[in-house]
């Protein structure tokens, strides 16, 4: 590849929309922790009780990841 005035190298078609497709998977998880952060704001921290404990979430996602199943989702 040869770089373009700027003297950037241009990405191929594919190597461009993947990383258009991270940098929106991004986006999608930069406003999902803003609004948990704006609920803690105007409502408060959460009930310790209702929540679920940190050990836990970590073995559930080491699990998924050792299993190869790993879906995108908020403890």
């Amino acid at each position: 590849m040869t770089s373009n005035q700027s003297g950037r190298t241009p990405l191929d078609t594919e190597a461009a929309d993947s990383l258009r497709a991270l940098a929106q998977d991004a986006r999608g998880r930069a406003e999902e922790l803003a609004a948990f952060l704006e609920d803690v704001a105007e409502n408060g921290l959460p009930d310790p009780e209702t929540c679920t404990p940190w050990a836990q979430l970590r073995e559930r996602r080491l699990a998924e990841l050792e299993s190869g199943h790993t879906e995108q989702r908020v403890a």
